[in-house]
């Protein structure tokens, strides 16, 4: 990998160690321009004072009051300046958001109790790293016609098996189990109706109105009249066309005044129950937020909370969780990872299986059970193993198929990051590249950009040939000297050469091709004109735990995951509510999780 020029950086509102205090101030900058943020008093890097992120080319400047916000400007000509104050409400944009597969199956799974996995007939997700790595960022999810053509297969299957028996029938709505080839015409009709009453303002997650039910009685009658018609046909023409809607399909929001501020709008009841529902569980609204909703409780942040309280500690928040960190850490593929079988013989896709459960219950224990905080995350001197999983990476007094928790050599691994499985899904051959591992540290875990090449500079990427030297550090020094692959290589190599004591399938080495590993290097951002020390895996797991980009990076993907989109600098004030949470629980999970539902992004809707 080669890059040209200078690497470009863009500033993260909240980031930076300096406490701004009463009123403080701070400075952040941007590619070809710079920002600052102003108060009465103190002067320190970007903190809960203010700060300022410029676009290309311009500068702006923000005002903290009283030390609580900053302003963030996307330079000359860009947006209007933002205040972070109580008194100034900012929602950024909203989107209209399509269901993921992550969600349309356990929208399915949940309103028709199917659980086959239809979604799985989907096309995958488009996928970005850095800016849609969780497949629902609103400003990629176009449509394909593949995509509209799935869509109607699909929901062609789910309403099959839905109105497959008169036992399937009445889950609908009771009287679906009674009906029969004699059953009169009325009474099917009464059914029908009955079974729209109840189903389709599950699907469409809100209330319907007359209109909408006559309208799809008629469809009912339309094809239950057919030559060859039958009663569920009927129901199941409803089932695909329903499915097929912009209602099911899409997050549609309307919103309504704000009781407080008429001139602003709030998400309606049913409308933030599906944010809440999405966020925490990933699927469908349950009985109790939709009565929050018609109550009127979910138009006020207090009743916000108390619902987003009770999803968070209910067990099927977990599988949003897991899902997050699968979309986030290279674990997802760890079953059918192939590596050579002669070179590494005791990995297979058992052993890729146990290490992502491994990381898996390791993240449920910390989030859910443990300590609760990143920093633990990052640095626990502990796992979580079977016997096979213990045996594969030489522990020894573990037994039984059951995962549990069992101390690590600390001179080798602590925290997440060094786990088994992250190390083997960060290589993606029979040998280990520094560069990969850097990169996915400094790029994904810390969100700081390592620009890729293109042009001419691309033709020129050539990677070292595995055999040239016996040691990756050898291979990479080599490839590195030229002066434009060291642009970019400064930054990742010297994180990913202190990973070199795990070899491609996650197992310890000492050695590589019998030579003597030096994991030594540093850890440095772009941007940055220091470098963190390391001499091996377990100083760059600290180095990396310590520093206040890996916890601004970790908060910032929590808001694109939840509010579907980019975080842009119009919404420096969420980013920078959401990160001072986070530092103020002592970088708690579930606390950080919580405070994403008291951001303006997330109590209000834009102007329309």
């Amino acid at each position: 990998m080669a890059c040209a020029g200078a690497v470009g950086c863009t500033a993260e509102v909240g980031q930076g160690t300096g406490d701004a205090g009463t009123g403080g101030s701070g400075q952040g900058s941007g590619t070809g321009g710079s920002g600052a943020g102003t108060g009465t008093g103190g002067h320190g890097p970007t903190g809960s004072g203010g700060a300022g992120v410029t676009g290309t080319g311009g500068s702006g400047a923000g005002t903290a009051t009283g030390g609580t916000g900053g302003g963030v400007s996307p330079g000359t000509g860009g947006a209007t300046l933002l205040t972070c104050d109580a008194s100034t409400i900012n929602p950024g944009r909203a989107p209209l958001r399509r269901l993921t597969q992550f969600e349309y199956g356990n929208s399915v799974r949940d309103i028709f109790a199917d659980t086959s996995s239809p979604e799985s007939a989907l096309p995958a997700e488009t996928l970005a790293s850095g800016i849609a790595i969780f497949g629902n960022n609103a400003d990629t999810q176009s449509v394909s016609s593949l995509l509209a053509e799935k869509y109607g297969t699909v929901a062609e299957g789910i309403a099959q098996r839905a109105t497959a028996s008169a036992t399937a029938l009445g889950k609908l709505a009771s009287c679906g189990s009674t009906i029969t080839a004699t059953t009169a015409t009325a009474t099917e009709d009464t059914c029908a109706r009955s079974i729209i009453s109840a189903m389709i303002p599950k699907v469409y997650r809100r209330t319907i109105t007359t209109a909408e039910t006559d309208e799809l009685v008629t469809l009912y009658k339309s094809v239950r009249s057919a030559s060859g018609g039958t009663f569920a046909s009927g129901i199941a023409a409803v089932i695909e066309a329903a499915l097929q809607g912009p209602d099911f399909l899409y997050r549609v929001e309307f919103g309504v005044a704000d009781a407080t501020k008429p001139t602003l709008k709030r998400p309606t009841g049913y409308e933030m129950a599906t944010r809440l529902s999405y966020l925490f569980w990933g699927t469908t609204p349950d009985a109790t937020l939709t009565t929050a909703a018609s109550s009127g409780s979910l138009v006020t942040n207090a009743g916000v909370m108390t619902q987003a309280q009770r999803l968070l500690d209910d067990q099927k928040s977990h599988a949003v969780v897991a899902f997050f960190f699968d979309s986030l850490l290279p674990i997802n593929g760890l079953t059918t990872l192939e590596r050579d079988k002669t070179t590494y013989p005791n990995f297979n896709a058992t052993i890729g299986s146990l290490m992502h459960q491994e990381t898996q219950r390791f993240l449920e224990y910390e989030i859910y059970e443990g300590p609760g905080t990143y920093t633990d995350i990052l640095t626990a001197p502990y796992t979580f193993v079977n016997a096979a999983l213990a045996t594969y990476y030489g522990m020894t007094g573990v037994t039984g198929t059951t995962f549990q928790k069992v101390p690590l050599d600390t001179t080798k691994r602590i925290g997440l990051l060094s786990q088994g499985g992250v190390m083997a899904g960060s290589t993606v051959s029979n040998t280990t590249s520094p560069v990969l591992r850097g990169s996915f540290i400094i790029q994904k875990m810390m969100c700081k950009p390592i620009p890729l090449p293109t042009g001419d500079i691309l033709a020129m990427v050539k990677p070292p040939d595995p055999y040239s030297f016996p040691t990756a550090r050898e291979r990479f020094a080599a490839h590195s000297a030229n002066a434009v692959c060291h642009t970019c290589h400064q930054y990742m190599d010297p994180v990913g050469l202190t990973l070199e004591n795990f070899d491609p399938v996650g197992q310890w080495r000492d050695t590589e091709n019998n030579v003597m590993i030096d994991a030594s290097g540093g850890l440095q951002t772009p941007g940055d004109t220091t470098s963190v020390p390391a001499s091996g895996p377990v100083d760059m797991m600290k180095a990396i735990a310590a520093s206040d980009y890996t916890k601004t990076c970790f908060a910032t993907h929590w808001l694109e995951f939840a509010y579907g989109r980019a975080m842009t600098s119009d919404d420096g004030c969420t980013q920078q509510n959401v990160q001072t949470a986070f530092k103020s629980s002592g970088y708690n999970v579930k606390k950080m999780l919580l405070a994403l539902t008291q951001t303006d992004a997330f109590l209000y809707l834009p102007a329309q």
